[in-house]
């Protein structure tokens, strides 16, 4: 059940005001890159650690805002999701150019100052862009395309909205990690996977109006055209070491983004009902997470069984789901993804989880490797 707290002042900029602490780390950015040396780490240690920290003394966020609540009420929120793609073109780039004129910055240096870059525009960019690809106004959705094509991961958009959401959970889909997959092994998969079923996906779209799958409607052209552009920026403004930086912090921005996706669904699955059916999405397919800092980084992702339940239904207005009715993880995803990156340890925490959840949702499922080889072929 979603806990019955309410947030009466939600359409006020103090109430909104905390989801607009990812700006903070533009700055922070610019120092990283002036200052260099070991100040390249200020953002990783921001993300990871800091708010893993504030998440221990801020506690849960719990309440929820009336899911009726209109637009014309959520502007100070909808704001920071448009703006962001203008303020990150201006901070990649910029940076960017400064880092391949600037003396006193070494190789190492410019690898930690983009591996930074790269969290802003994975953890916060990639982020934004599925907010926004959820939403109807031309304008949000081209903000979306922009951000994931900074990271040339535009196909994320496809995969997301055509596959993820109609398959979670099922042998369909390649971003609901399988039960004791380990972080490494799940990303080298995802890479390959999610790229190919976002395609077939944009085909099999196009087929069904009776199109071939290079008619210039297919957004795989748009996706390739906005790509394109930014490589060339890059060049353009850094010369082939701009390029390789360019090209190194959408690696890793795609790498936080399917740390999260690991980290969603990890070993929970539908029932299978025959005849290739599913049951359908329910909240305790989702992994969720009340702490209240993580959540204001992350525009209340961590709400994700209700995001499964409404998906275009607007961040601050996503319902909190209790333990009740759907699976919570011990930590924010700022800790939880620093334990995934550590399978034994992930496992060691998380597997006795997904075997409670087996056990209380499907009870009559008793032999799960039979069930797994029978309807839900996934390696192991």
């Amino acid at each position: 059940m979603t806990t019955t707290a309410t947030t009466p002042a939600i359409g006020r900029l103090s109430a909104a005001l905390p989801f607009w602490l990812s700006l903070l780390l533009i700055p922070i950015a610019w120092v990283s890159a002036i200052w260099g040396g070991w100040a390249v780490l200020l953002l990783p240690i921001c993300t990871w650690y800091l708010f893993g920290v504030i998440d221990i003394f801020a506690g849960l966020n719990e309440a929820n805002a009336d899911p009726s609540t209109p637009d014309d009420q959520l502007w100070w929120y909808r704001v920071i999701t448009i703006v962001w793609a203008p303020l990150q073109t201006a901070t990649l780039f910029g940076i960017l150019y400064y880092a391949t004129h600037a003396e006193h910055l070494g190789g190492w240096e410019l690898a930690g100052l983009f591996f930074g870059i790269g969290i802003i525009t994975g953890t916060i960019g990639i982020n934004y862009s599925h907010e926004l690809m959820h939403q109807k106004p031309k304008i949000e959705r081209w903000m979306g395309d922009i951000l994931l094509a900074m990271v040339l991961y535009s196909h994320f958009r496809s995969e997301h909205l055509l596959v993820h959401h109609r398959y979670v959970g099922t042998p369909r889909d390649p971003v609901t990690a399988r039960y004791n997959e380990g972080f490494h092994r799940y990303f080298t998969r995802v890479l390959v996977q999610c790229y190919r079923s976002a395609f077939k996906a944009e085909a099999a779209m196009q087929a069904r109006k009776d199109r071939p799958w290079h008619d210039r409607s297919n957004p795989f052209w748009r996706y390739w055209a906005l790509q394109v552009g930014f490589l060339a920026l890059a060049m353009i403004i850094g010369g082939w070491l701009g390029l390789a930086l360019f090209v190194w912090q959408a690696f890793i921005a795609a790498w936080h983004l399917e740390l999260v996706n690991y980290i969603e669904h990890y070993g929970l699955t539908r029932e299978h009902l025959g005849d290739g059916k599913y049951e359908y999405v329910k909240p305790h397919h989702s992994w969720n997470s009340a702490q209240k800092a993580s959540n204001w980084l992350l525009i209340n992702l961590q709400r994700h069984s209700d995001h499964h339940y409404k998906p275009d239904r607007r961040f601050p207005l996503l319902q909190n789901h209790s333990a009740d009715d759907a699976p919570q993880l011990p930590y924010g995803y700022s800790v939880m993804g620093i334990v995934a990156m550590v399978p034994p340890v992930w496992r060691r925490m998380m597997n006795p989880q997904v075997r409670a959840w087996r056990r209380r949702y499907y009870p009559q499922i008793t032999d799960w490797s039979a069930y797994k080889a029978a309807t839900n072929p996934w390696p192991r």
